[in-house]
């Protein structure tokens, strides 16, 4: 899957983590959604590494569960970051 694929892919894959963790963003729909492209991204790979799956494929299941799971995972990190750096 090309990076177009990708980028996409994690365009949906960071609306569907903020469907699934709603609440307040510091950065709004935008900031999310490019986190979405890094969190599919990150996930691709960690997907790859762990589990060896083959990720080329844009309609299989574990691509869209490793990109959601990885754009969770990046959207709860930044909420941690920039969440206590709005309290100080």
């Amino acid at each position: 899957m090309g990076i177009l694929g990708w980028i996409v892919l994690g365009l949906i894959a960071g609306a569907i983590a903020k469907a699934i963790m709603p609440g307040r963003d510091p950065g709004g729909i935008i900031i999310t959604m490019l986190l979405g492209i890094v969190g599919a991204i990150i996930g691709g790979f960690v997907g790859r590494a762990i589990f060896g799956t083959d990720i080329n494929t844009f309609f299989d299941l574990s691509t869209w569960l490793l990109a959601i799971l990885g754009s969770l995972i990046v959207l709860g990190v930044y909420r941690m970051v920039t969440g206590s750096r709005a309290r100080a």
